[in-house]
Formats: C-alpha cells, sequence, structure tokens
C-alpha cells in the first residue's frame, strides 16, 4: 500500500466500501469515488473529505486519480463490469480490487476475527467490536452497519492487535481475509445466482474455515450445515441460545421489553447479561460475540457492561417508534429465515399485541427462489403489506414479481401495495406493532413513517 498516495472507490456509497473509504481518509490519503445515488451516508462521507461523484463519465474522475502508478482503484462486485471507470481503470493499467481484497491486504497483519453467516454477521461482529472496544484490549473494526454508539462503520485502535471483520460471503468475497479467529452464524442457502447450488455454498463456506490461521479458531452455531475444513491446530467450539454447546445461554428471563440471561461458557457463566437491543434473536448473537471475546481475554463485567450499552447497527432491529400504545422498528431482514426470526422475536417480546408487517422483497432471483419460504414467514404476522422487488443489481425475470409471495401468504390481512402508495396507505392504518423489513431503498421512508405512526 505504500506506493499509492490515492485510492478510487466505484460503489463508493456501499455500506462495505464506505468503512475503507473513512479508514484511508483517517490514514491521510486522498480519496475519490462513484456511486449510482446520492444518500445520507455519501453526503456524511462527502463532509469527512470524499470527493464523490454521481455520473459514469470518465472526465468526472479527478486528476490525482489518473495515474496507475499512485492510484489504488477498488470496486464492488455490485458495479457491473461495463461502467466506464471501471473500463477506463482496467484499459490503463491501473490495479483493480475487490472491495475484500483490499480489507485482506489491510488486515492480514492483524489479528482477524471474522465474522460470516447468511445472517447475523452484521449484529454479531458489531456486538464483539463494542465488547472490545469498551474493554482495555479495543480493537479495529469494518463493519457492514452503522453502529449507533459511534455513528460509524469504522473503529480505530492504534494499540489493538485485532481486527474485527465483516466476512461477506457474496461473490466468494470472505475467501480474500486471513482470519485468526472466525465465527459462522448461519449457513442457509442464499445467493444462489452466484453460487448455483447449496453444495456449492456450503463449500465456499467450508474454504471460508480453511483459512483460518494455526493456533486460531471456529466458533460456529450448532447444528448448522456445515462440515469445517480447518488446518491442524484450529480449534473448533460451538454455540447457541438455548440448545447447548460450548457457549450458550442459561437463566433467560424475557418480559416488559427486557431480555437477561447467564452467558454460560466452558470455565464458568457470567451472569445478568441484559441486552441493549432487548430482540429475541439477539441472544444467540450475543453468546457468539461474548464466546469471541472470552477467548481473547475480555472479562466478564466489560462483556456485562459492553452489551448493557449496546445499541445496535442502523437498520438492525432499530427502534423508531417506542412508546406504550404503539412500536415501529426497522429490520434489513431480507432472507427468508431472517424474517421468520425477527417476526418471532417482535412476537416474543410484545406476546399478544397485534404485529403488522411491511416487507419489501430483494432481489428477482431471491424472490424466484424463495417465494414459499417468504410466504410461510410473512404468515407469521397478523398484516402483511408487501411491496414490489427491489432489483438492485439484476435486471427484470420474467413472470417474477412480489405476487409470487403473495398468493402463498396464509395470514388473513394482506395487501399488495406500491413503493410510492405506501406512505398513504399508512395514513389510513392505526398500528400496534410495526414491523418494516428488507434490503432495498425501504429505509428512504422510515423518517416519513415514523412521523405518521407517531402522529396517531
Amino acid at each position: 500500500m505504500k506506493q499509492y498516495t490515492s485510492l478510487y472507490f466505484v460503489g463508493a456509497g456501499g455500506i462495505g466500501m464506505s468503512a475503507l473509504v473513512r479508514y484511508f481518509l483517517a490514514k491521510g490519503y486522498k480519496v475519490a469515488g462513484y456511486d449510482r445515488t446520492q444518500s445520507p451516508l455519501t453526503t456524511e462521507l462527502k463532509t469527512e473529505g470524499l470527493e464523490i461523484v454521481y455520473e459514469e463519465s470518465v472526465e468526472s474522475i479527478p486528476d490525482y486519480c489518473r495515474n496507475p502508478e499512485t492510484t489504488l482503484v477498488v470496486y464492488t462486485p455490485a458495479i457491473p463490469a461495463s461502467h466506464a471507470g471501471l473500463v477506463y481503470f482496467r484499459e490503463h493499467g491501473f490495479r483493480v480490487v475487490k472491495r475484500a481484497e483490499l480489507l485482506g491486504l489491510i488486515t492480514q497483519s492483524s489479528k482477524g476475527l471474522c465474522f460470516a453467516g447468511t445472517h447475523g454477521k452484521t449484529t454479531t461482529s458489531s456486538m464483539a467490536a463494542h465488547i472490545f472496544h469498551e474493554s482495555p484490549i479495543g480493537c479495529n473494526a469494518f463493519l457492514g452497519g452503522i453502529l449507533r454508539n459511534y455513528n460509524s462503520n469504522l473503529i480505530l485502535s492504534e494499540q489493538s492487535p485485532f481486527t474485527v471483520i465483516e466476512a461477506d460471503e457474496y461473490d466468494r468475497s470472505f475467501h480474500w481475509l486471513h482470519p485468526y479467529m472466525a465465527v459462522v452464524t448461519a449457513t442457509d442457502p442464499d445467493h444462489l445466482d452466484i453460487y448455483g447450488t447449496e453444495e456449492a455454498y456450503l463449500e465456499s463456506f467450508a474454504r471460508f474455515t480453511s483459512l483460518i490461521q494455526p493456533g486460531g479458531c471456529l466458533i460456529m452455531k450448532k447444528g448448522i450445515k456445515l462440515v469445517p475444513s480447518v488446518k491442524e491446530n484450529v480449534k473448533i467450539y460451538t454455540y447457541s441460545a438455548r440448545d447447548g454447546g460450548d457457549f450458550h445461554a442459561g437463566n433467560i428471563r424475557i418480559g416488559d421489553g427486557t431480555i437477561v440471561f447467564d452467558f454460560v461458557m466452558p470455565e464458568g457463566s457470567v451472569a445478568d447479561i441484559e441486552l441493549g437491543v432487548p430482540v429475541e434473536i439477539n441472544i444467540e448473537n450475543a453468546v457468539a460475540a461474548m464466546a469471541i471475546a472470552w477467548l481473547n481475554g475480555v472479562s466478564g463485567d466489560d462483556m456485562r457492561r459492553a452489551m448493557a450499552s449496546f445499541k445496535g447497527a442502523k437498520r438492525r432491529f432499530e427502534f423508531w417508534v417506542r412508546r406504550p400504545d404503539r412500536v415501529m422498528i426497522d429490520d434489513y431482514a431480507h432472507h427468508p429465515d431472517e424474517l421468520k426470526a425477527s417476526i418471532r422475536s417482535v412476537k416474543a417480546l410484545y406476546p399478544g399485541r397485534r404485529l403488522s408487517v411491511i416487507f419489501q422483497p430483494h432481489l428477482y432471483s431471491r424472490t424466484r427462489d424463495f417465494a414459499p419460504q417468504f410466504a410461510e414467514a410473512l404468515s407469521l404476522a397478523d398484516e402483511v403489506f408487501l411491496l414490489d422487488i427491489y432489483p438492485a443489481r439484476e435486471l427484470p425475470i420474467p413472470g417474477v414479481t412480489s405476487k409470487l409471495i403473495f398468493d402463498k401468504i396464509t395470514c388473513r390481512n394482506k395487501e399488495l401495495c406500491l413503493r410510492e402508495k405506501l406512505l398513504e396507505r399508512i395514513k389510513e392504518c392505526n398500528f400496534d406493532i410495526l414491523l418494516t423489513m428488507g434490503a432495498g431503498d425501504i429505509d428512504r421512508l422510515l423518517p416519513e413513517i415514523a412521523a405518521i405512526v407517531e402522529s396517531k
């Protein structure tokens, strides 16, 4: 990295890319980039020093990013290969790397604590980063969500040898990493547009476990489909919320909007862990985060204090309205198992209350591959508003619409709703518990939805 004085990020506003943008700005590099649309995150990055444009033209690339000897180009796989900027850089001899490759380069000299899994990795890695940061050990962290404790997805430490990394399986990106320790939260099939089969997806996770360095360890959720392929001298631990394992929760107490439990580990336990984000699925997330913290010397008192003060990542069980008579929660859930876990968690936290769900499907291919499973998960709610599909990086697939999910939802109150009509429809409703879900652009509407819910 020493030969470069500037970096250009193609897709700079992505959540994973933005952490790297912040890292290199903090290190004093000149940083520029492109993103398709302006967002609150890109606006923040601009105020922090990023020179960003929202058009593809080669002319918009600043002069200091036009020398292949001094500029490194970073891109996200969500950007098509035909992007004018990428084409220019590749044709003019620039080194062009994926986000994950760069992350691997800058973390290979540290003790990487890598969190992988179909779901749960953002919350679990964020919890772990907060625990380490609140302890004398400290950490660096590159995260897939904006932590509300810090209003950032980047944590820096000049002294700590540890780097917490959210390891993304999309496009096999996590194979660039060099884990000292790794957590695998789930291996339910996803990204079948990339992998093709469940077997290929599982093999990719097995390959990831083979990258763990000797002397490190793998911490995997008990019961998941994964046959580890670890090197010699790599220990394997299991964890769960209620199903035992080397690390698990005991004496769980849920009620009155709080969750408290005891953290059980191979050598004793830590009593009375209270979750700062009291949603049931966070019990197992917290167990995994505390497991890796305990294995690296964080004390029980530090873990207890950190878990109570953890505010969560934005869009991960984020409370927007929290009143006795009405509640609004937003969650990034976009896989059927995530939806099911989210809905069940909210129903457990507020038993007997009426739960309404607004869901925006993400990707045509995921909708096609998992429509029955999405419908099964949404049917757990009392009321469902189903939006049209957010395409992200994909072109439409003939015959694939939200109606594939809608027709199979079995709860009595369900409605197909266009995104542009959603706010008007919400004004006509009186919600008890409202849960918004999806990985698309539904988050752009959250302030207006919350204002309507509050005003009722």
